[in-house]
């Protein structure tokens, strides 16, 4: 079979990023532009700044990689890119680039989604083998998920409220901490002990989950400690937050993988990265004698590496979009599959 090499755009956020894949499972080269500095100034990503830096940077970020490649636009097999969901518009500087590429360059344009992208990063370390349990983990999702073949999905468990990472930049802006937040909460804890008693969220067998009410429980914390006029110990609360909102992913975890007597485990999500919870998988995995894949770290964070690995099945179904794609700044990855949710 023809080698499929596939040029994959990412711009949901705040990195500029364009990879060329080989057959869905091996990196060419990937430029990762991040606006990380500049957002840092504000607390948080600004979207108009970050659409404007999207706009500047894309060309050569392009260029780069193909560089990298020493390949050009017409050497590729079709154009890849992220349209949901992420900040809009951020995401349309890549739609619409990504759209020209593919007129001029007369490429298949395929539409890729950002969950997608964090699922298949895990190809980049071993092909998938099904069915798999993923456990899904970022700033938009928290999810466990089966996954029966390319983009089958069943919905075993989900957040109701936050999601985690969500929940960890909400709760660093509360200590104070810079942005980004989950990794500034990550290095507290490294120092911290748990200390504080916060109430376990979700402590039942069901497979959703709950971040809301653990959020809420660190801010009414400083809040009374505050009142008190007693100091904050933000190393031990990051620690206990940590813990506790990672214990509830780790049980989940366990109670899927018993109950469907999972063989297989991907994580997926920008909330991987953390270096805590990839122990603590690994323990899991190691004592229930799991097959565990994680993506290394480089691609857990968004880069168009992963887009064009998920493209890679869409490719070889042909699913490609036209030149009317819109970018979408929410879609539910699982939409299609709401109603396949299994009741506990």
């Amino acid at each position: 079979m023809k080698d499929v090499y596939i040029l994959g755009i990412e711009t949901s956020c705040d990195e500029t990023s364009v990879s060329i894949v080989k057959n869905g499972n091996e990196e060419i080269a990937t430029t990762v532009l991040t606006q990380m500095d500049t957002h840092a100034k504000y607390g948080g990503v600004v979207p108009e700044i970050a659409s404007r830096m999207h706009t500047e940077n894309i060309t050569m970020v392009l260029e780069d990689a193909l560089k990298k490649a020493n390949m050009k636009v017409s050497d590729v097999d079709a154009i890849a890119v992220t349209y949901a969901p992420g900040l809009l518009g951020s995401l349309l500087v890549g739609v619409e680039f990504a759209k020209v590429l593919s007129f001029v360059y007369d490429k298949p344009l395929i539409a890729t989604h950002h969950i997608a992208g964090h699922i298949y990063a895990n190809n980049l370390v071993k092909k998938l083998e099904f069915p798999l349990l993923a456990l899904v983990v970022s700033g938009g999702h928290t999810e466990l998920v089966m996954m029966e073949d390319d983009y089958k999905f069943k919905i075993l468990g989900t957040t109701k409220d936050d999601a985690i990472g969500e929940s960890f930049d909400k709760v660093a802006r509360v200590l104070g901490l810079p942005y980004p937040g989950g990794p500034n909460v990550e290095k507290y804890a490294a120092e911290g002990e748990h200390t504080y008693n916060l109430p376990k969220p979700m402590d039942n067998n069901e497979l959703d989950f709950s971040f809301s009410g653990l959020k809420s429980a660190v801010i009414n914390t400083c809040h009374n400690e505050e009142q008190r006029g007693n100091e904050v110990r933000k190393y031990d609360l990051a620690r206990s937050f940590q813990e506790v909102a990672f214990d509830q992913v780790i049980r989940k975890t366990k109670l899927a993988i018993s109950k469907y007597n999972a063989k297989r485990v991907i994580v997926a999500g920008g909330v991987s990265a953390s270096a805590f919870l990839r122990k603590e998988v690994e323990k899991l995995c190691n004592d229930m004698n799991v097959d565990l894949t994680i993506p290394p770290m480089r691609y857990c964070t968004d880069n168009a590496t992963m887009i064009a690995c998920a493209a890679y099945p869409q490719y070889l179904k042909k699913d490609f979009a036209d030149l009317s794609l819109c970018a979408k700044s929410q879609e539910y990855f699982f939409k299609e599959e709401i109603s396949s949710k299994v009741d506990e």
